[in-house]
């Protein structure tokens, strides 16, 4: 009887193994009308990441020649953040290096605070060293804030960015409808990134 048991026992754990696979199987099986809108949802992001960049160069001049000396430009152009006490943003994006693009890339983030509503932001991070540009390619991911420097441009009254600004290891841009954003804090971002 013991013997009959663990029979039994076997074939019911292998019928659960085998079972299990196929739902993982049928639940990471991609279709091809889901490859072609996931397609169409990265051209659509690549377009609104030039014109991100486009509305930087644009509003702050300065910003083209610090992006052409950049390691690499992390572009998210549309984060949307929401909350009512406990809030939370999520935005995708597109790294860029020597102006191709190199990779999607996530950008998460929570805070608790007394404000409600919603809001879109575009964030634009430029990576002027190696050291930065690794930090955000790596497989962990990277927290802004966590290590590096990042310093929030801060834009003078002439459009120029300040020279406290422009010495940084990563320097951030973040816009909305009415502008560019001066003293906003980024740091709690998780940026990871997204398989191919």
């Amino acid at each position: 009887m013991a013997r009959f048991s663990s029979i039994n026992r076997t074939a019911v754990m292998l019928l659960v193994a085998v079972l299990g696979s196929t739902a993982l199987t049928a639940c990471t099986t991609t279709s091809s009308s889901d490859r072609e809108s996931r397609l169409s949802q990265r051209a659509q992001l690549d377009q609104d990441v030039q014109q991100t960049l486009d509305r930087l160069y644009r509003l702050v001049p300065d910003a083209r020649s610090l992006a052409q000396q950049a390691e690499g430009v992390l572009v998210f152009p549309g984060v949307l953040g929401a909350s009512f006490i406990v809030g939370a943003s999520h935005g995708d994006g597109s790294l860029l290096m020597d102006g191709a693009k190199a990779g999607y890339y996530t950008t998460t983030s929570g805070s608790i605070g007394f404000q409600a509503g919603a809001q879109s932001q575009a964030i634009v991070y430029l990576l002027m060293t190696e050291k930065a540009l690794n930090r955000v390619r790596s497989d962990n991911g990277w927290s802004v804030g966590a290590s590096a420097g990042v310093a929030v441009a801060d834009i003078g009254a002439n459009g120029q960015i300040t020279n406290a600004t422009a010495d940084k290891e990563v320097i951030a841009f973040v816009m909305n409808n009415q502008g560019i954003q001066g003293g906003v804090s980024l740091n709690g971002a998780k940026i990871s990134k997204v398989s191919p």
